[in-house]
């Protein structure tokens, strides 16, 4: 089976681009259905208004730290159209300036099919938080550009993205924690990065005010890692595991969630020495996205988007590195076939929550076995490579 890259020079990408204009205008077209940005719009309303953002009895609705209200609230002048288009915008602009920067950092003759290609194969899994304009697409961005920005040492991009990556999502504090480990001399410049996400709210808002609400956001950060009897619906490991017949208890659960941090971490570390630059960042960020969409507790379907899109990539690496083997086309049609199970209302309650775990877990792995054997090969061609 081939794949012929004068077909994928051009077509992927505009693929990528149509698809997003035609979120846009089923989006413009009726603004909040299958969507979240009215989620966003009403907490950035109510944090204008001084009125408390956090439901802390059903842990539902607004679920973001002060800070996103806060830079959210300027779309607010735009209008809810003008100011929902910005925001997709926003989001997949930076997302696509992630996975050029990394095409680029890949180094070849063939960027555009390398590039097309990639974003073809993500498309059909990351198409759903595209469509809902959730701000995973933002937060695999700022990670993104975050480790890039990381592994070369520039301090205020690492700044940048730091800050955004954490005003998208809470989560992102798992991929400056890995920032901190893989470049140490960077960790005064990601705790400043923290400090000022904290005190942005504050330029906004009275001082009271914003005490209050982190108050109720940091007890219900607390209360939902360890209750998971509310109405949210998981889609990590546990779900599959459920699903099966196995269902486990959280305290093995978070047992098995520090010991895959501890295997992340090591893995990281060891990519970051042994591979070379450009591919040791991508390697990085596939294998962090795995943790975090994974083994979070609070993953959702869509939120599987910030592994696919970097995944999609190293496929089409994978291609382009080994001209046979089973293992690219079985990857390639994992990740396109686990996209897809969203199709139909029909398929949708059937897969999930359980098939997309499983099928990224097969990816992760098998990408993470890829990177190792491909950077073992290195090694023993030409010795490890330092990165200072």
């Amino acid at each position: 089976m081939t794949i012929s890259k004068p077909v994928f020079d051009r077509l992927g990408l505009m693929l990528w681009i149509v698809a997003f204009l035609v979120t846009v205008i089923l989006a413009q077209m009726s603004l909040d259905d299958r969507s979240v940005v009215f989620v966003y719009r009403n907490g950035a309303e109510t944090f204008v208004a001084g009125r408390t953002l956090y439901n802390v009895q059903l842990e539902m609705g607004y679920l973001y730290a002060p800070a996103f209200a806060a830079l959210y609230s300027p779309l607010l002048m735009l209008g809810h159209n003008l100011g929902d288009l910005v925001w997709r915008t926003l989001c997949f602009g930076l997302i696509t300036y992630a996975v050029v920067r990394q095409v680029r950092k890949l180094g070849g003759s063939d960027l555009t099919w390398l590039l097309s290609f990639g974003l073809v194969l993500s498309l059909p899994m990351a198409l759903g938080a595209i469509r809902n304009g959730q701000a995973t697409i933002l937060l695999a961005a700022a990670c993104w550009l975050l480790t890039l920005s990381a592994l070369e040492g520039r301090r205020a991009e690492t700044f940048l993205w730091a800050s955004l990556a954490v005003i998208a999502k809470p989560t992102a504090i798992v991929m400056v924690l890995l920032v901190a480990a893989l470049r140490p001399r960077l960790i005064p410049v990601l705790v400043l990065s923290m400090l000022v996400v904290l005190i942005i709210p504050y330029a906004f808002a009275p001082i009271g005010y914003v005490n209050e609400q982190y108050r109720d956001f940091f007890h219900m950060l607390t209360s939902m890692a360890v209750d998971r009897s509310g109405p949210f619906s998981p889609c990590d490991f546990t779900s599959a595991l459920a699903w099966a017949g196995v269902p486990i208890p959280e305290f093995d659960a978070t047992i098995v969630r520090v010991i895959t941090a501890l295997m992340t971490l090591s893995a990281v570390l060891w990519f970051d020495r042994k591979l070379e630059r450009g591919t040791a960042g991508l390697a990085i960020f596939v294998i962090a996205c795995f943790y975090m969409c994974v083994f979070n507790p609070r993953v959702e379907s869509n939120t599987y988007a910030m592994f696919a899109i970097p995944a999609g990539l190293a496929i089409a690496l994978l291609w382009r590195e080994q001209q046979g083997g089973a293992l690219r086309v079985t990857l390639m049609i994992l990740l396109v076939l686990g996209g897809m199970s969203g199709l139909s209302r029909a398929s949708h309650e059937f897969f999930s929550p359980w098939l997309r775990p499983v099928v990224v877990s097969m990816i992760g792995c098998s990408l993470a076995w890829w990177f190792w054997a491909k950077a073992r090969e290195k090694a023993h061609h030409a010795g490890p490579v330092a990165h200072g």
